[in-house]
């Protein structure tokens, strides 16, 4: 493919207001197209592995569609105790996972994932989050602001969440969910310049 016939926008396949902020922040060129569907682990997948398999997923569905353009998926999963933390289905299950991370450090895997011209790149990168001990006023205050909801483990460390959390041993926008200090990396991958999105 041709610098002449390649799109100057990155499909960003990922409904994710976090991600699409941070790309903005940058001030990338680039449309959403979320990928359909959701992966789920399989018996006895690391969670890490996992993380990059679904962002790699993502990517590659998407750019059936979007064969021109770099096609960006990225996935992020909580885990502790080597099991993984997905969105909460309800408040019981936020409180019950707030409770599970309260006074303890966990992992936060973050995949991304690149398909251009046929080729697919990715990479992971991880932070350790330390959670301060939290008292059940404060999990039932958080619970009640609803945005544990839409959140993997149950929290958003730029939100309100931030109020939970210690410390952070790694880039915060990795626990963000997207790990912006890797992409030209991620780019030199599949032979593009990132910066030429800029």
């Amino acid at each position: 493919m041709t610098a002449e016939s390649r799109s100057d926008l990155i499909v960003l396949a990922s409904g994710s207001p976090r991600r699409r902020e941070l790309l903005e922040l940058l001030g990338v060129r680039f449309t959403i197209e979320p990928a359909p569907g959701e992966e789920a682990p399989q018996p006895g997948e690391a969670p890490d592995a996992y993380a990059v398999r679904a962002a790699r997923a993502k990517a590659e569905l998407v750019a059936r569609v979007h064969s021109r353009a770099p096609v960006l998926g990225a996935d992020t999963v909580v885990e502790i105790d080597g099991s993984v933390l997905g969105k909460p289905r309800s408040s019981g299950e936020a409180r019950a996972m707030l409770q599970l991370l309260s006074g303890r450090t966990h992992a936060v895997h973050t995949a991304v994932a690149l398909h251009f011209d046929d080729r697919c790149t990715s990479l992971l990168d991880t932070a350790k989050v330390r959670f301060l001990r939290l008292t059940s006023k404060l999990i039932q205050w958080y619970v009640a602001t609803g945005e544990p909801m839409d959140k993997a483990g149950a929290y958003a460390v730029q939100g309100a969440g931030g109020l939970l959390v210690e410390a952070v041993d790694g880039s915060p926008h990795t626990v963000i969910g997207l790990p912006v200090h890797r992409l030209p990396e991620l780019f030199a991958g599949c032979g593009l310049r990132f910066w030429d999105y800029l």
